[in-house]
């Protein structure tokens, strides 16, 4: 996107931020990076590392969300960004980035005048040289595909090829639906319209054409089977959209095999990372 495009985002940010209400008041302090930080004229997204807090509604929410295969972090997400596409959001990940040695460039903090945030912007100027960083974190799987998977995901799972715990390639999926009726009553959770639904829907047709046993397959971190006490031990599972990256060496703990559609969507192409375990005493880092 053009760099004008990228700050006027940005910019639309900062008017909802000082709007304020729930869920922005829990918001704590907004922090710019990646090649928008650095000057890039054309920058691919807008990278942003958002602190915040959370409260009982907040908490009840992602609970919610979670069960429902629904983005835990929507609301603080719809919130700061509106529709807009174009800006890459991390929340509560500065420590993480930090370690990481990312240069992390504060737009805005709570309490302050909105002035000084708007006068930060406006200092991050325009650097013909700039230009797009290399991502780092990459193995062959990720290339193309890179802007939708999190750094801390990339991370993770390029240090587990690294230790031979796992093989990841890349697959796209089609719009074939599932025969089977347990997958058919799972995909009842969602809208027919729903991106989710449309990613799951792919994801277990793939595992059907595969030959897998069907009752030991996981969507969306619930089994197919229906109960947690009667269902067989996994062997197959399905995640969408990165939703659990945090417990993602966990879930692999588990399962032979593992796709993660990383980008769910209406009508788009959908990518996804077939994810093999070969080690399980390797997931984990030593």
């Amino acid at each position: 996107m053009k760099r004008e495009r990228a700050t006027q985002l940005l910019t639309d940010m900062l008017d909802r931020l000082e709007a304020g209400g729930w869920p922005l008041d829990l918001a704590d302090e907004v922090y710019v990076f990646g090649s928008y930080a650095r000057g890039a004229l054309e920058p691919a997204d807008v990278d942003v590392v958002v602190e915040h807090r959370t409260d009982d509604r907040l908490t009840a929410e992602f609970v919610h969300a979670l069960s429902n295969g629904r983005d835990p972090s929507g609301s603080m997400k719809r919130a700061l960004k509106g529709r807009s596409r174009g800006i890459q959001l991390q929340l509560r990940q500065r420590e993480y980035l930090e370690k990481d040695g990312i240069p992390l460039m504060l737009l805005w903090r709570k309490g302050e005048p909105m002035a000084a945030a708007r006068a930060r912007l406006a200092d991050l100027t325009s650097d013909p040289l700039a230009g797009r960083a290399q991502r780092d974190h990459m193995i062959d799987a990720f290339e193309g595909l890179d802007r939708w998977i999190p750094r801390p995901v990339r991370a993770d799972l390029a240090a587990m090829v690294g230790r031979k715990a796992v093989t990841i390639t890349q697959l796209e999926l089609d719009g074939t639906e599932p025969a089977h009726p347990l997958a058919q009553r799972a995909l009842t959770r969602w809208s027919p319209t729903s991106p989710l639904r449309r990613a799951a829907s792919a994801a277990l047709a793939h595992a059907e054409t595969r030959g897998c046993d069907m009752d030991a397959v996981h969507l969306h971190g619930e089994p197919l089977h229906g109960h947690w006490d009667t269902a067989p031990e996994p062997v197959f599972g399905i995640g969408l959209g990165w939703q659990r990256y945090g417990r993602l060496a966990y879930l692999l703990e588990d399962v032979t095999e593992w796709i993660e559609v990383i980008r769910p969507t209406r009508a788009q192409p959908l990518h996804a990372l077939h994810i093999i375990v070969t080690d399980r005493t390797a997931l984990a880092q030593p």
